[in-house]
């Protein structure tokens, strides 16, 4: 039996951690939880969102622009995000619409598409 979400993973080009912390951590302002010892030399960084944490692993060659793949981010503000994120020169693209939902999408600096969404 499944009981839960335990994590999910984003991969980021290699080298790219001090962007990809840049860009969670402090344009998004999502708290980067420590790495156990033994998983530190493989790359990367994990944050925490709730109570989920998301691994941002590291992966070369890959083209992120061709999958439709993301994490959609719950907030209960979306125009707050779309304005900082527009501020930070972040691409908003429109979603379609889902009944009682607010949402857009965009892709984060390394190709990752993700979204922001609200329950109405």
């Amino acid at each position: 039996m499944i009981i839960g979400l335990h994590h999910a993973q984003i991969t980021i080009p290699k080298g790219t951690e001090a962007e990809g912390k840049d860009f969670y951590c402090n344009v998004l302002g999502l708290p980067e939880i420590e790495k156990p010892d033994s998983l530190k030399g493989r790359g990367g960084f994990w944050l925490q969102v709730g109570d989920i944490s998301v691994h941002v692993g590291t992966e070369a060659g890959f083209d992120r622009l061709q999958t439709k793949a993301h994490l959609a981010y719950q907030v209960e503000d979306v125009s707050y995000w779309r304005n900082k994120l527009e501020e930070n020169g972040i691409e908003i693209i429109d979603s379609v619409p889902i009944p009682n939902f607010e949402r857009f999408e965009f892709r984060d600096p390394f190709g990752n598409r993700v979204e922001i969404i609200k329950e109405l």
